[in-house]
């Protein structure tokens, strides 16, 4: 019966070290982890199965201590029992330490992750509004482009008419210098007529006034023939 009890000793006692190592493996790998935050809570069901395990094989060693004959290796494993149950303290320290360690670099991630974004929206949306304002100037470019066009058109169209309108001042002022010429003309015949008709005048007067002496001696060598 001690042989067989001594065998089970050491086989609950190696079970308790292999899940002693295993617990430490994943609170290991818990520190490790990044995320996301479902890995963390598989790894987390692991441990939680471990430790299970672990408590039920420190019970099982703590059960067959008290069933010792000799006090001195009841006490010993008792002892045992006390070292095993002070590791499964410190492994949950552990564990929970890690937890909270792989919780804040979750976190830190997550806004890392959320920055970035943000940054890549702002990033987006910086370049829309480029994109935007460059469609404005372009657009502004080309209505002053259509402006200045239409303005060129505008001046031509007054150039021609100023063309146009000279051309006619032109020919008015040709115009106007024929009928000076037409004018002066008519105003040297005027002034000649006038001449001619105070000659004619003139000449009519004499001719009137040889008539009238004329007459006056023909009636006075007939009236008075004596004188």
């Amino acid at each position: 019966m001690a042989t067989t009890l001594d065998v089970h000793v050491r086989m609950c006692n190696q079970e308790i070290v292999i899940f002693d190592l295993e617990v430490k493996a994943f609170i290991q790998d818990i520190r490790d982890c990044s995320g996301p935050l479902s890995t963390l809570t598989e790894l987390n069901a692991k441990v939680k199965e471990k430790f299970h395990h672990l408590r039920l094989r420190i019970q099982e060693l703590e059960q067959m201590a008290k069933e010792q004959d000799k006090e001195s290796e009841k006490q010993a494993l008792l002892q045992e029992v006390e070292n095993h149950k002070k590791q499964l303290l410190s492994n949950q320290t552990a564990w929970r330490k890690a937890n909270l360690a792989c919780k804040i670099a979750i976190d830190n991630l997550e806004k890392a992750e959320l920055l970035q974004g943000g940054d890549m929206r702002q990033r987006k949306t910086t370049k829309e509004t480029l994109a935007q304002t460059s469609s404005n100037i372009t657009e502004s470019l080309m209505g002053i482009s259509r402006m200045m066009s239409q303005q060129v058109r505008q001046s031509e169209e007054a150039m021609h008419i100023l063309a146009n309108s000279s051309r006619t001042i032109l020919d008015a002022n040709e115009e106007f210098k024929s009928m000076s010429g037409t004018i002066q003309l008519g105003r040297k015949l005027i002034t000649k007529y006038n001449r001619r008709e105070l000659t004619d005048k003139l000449l009519i007067f004499l001719a009137l006034a040889l008539f009238l002496a004329t007459v006056l001696y023909i009636l006075k060598k007939r009236l008075f023939p004596f004188l």
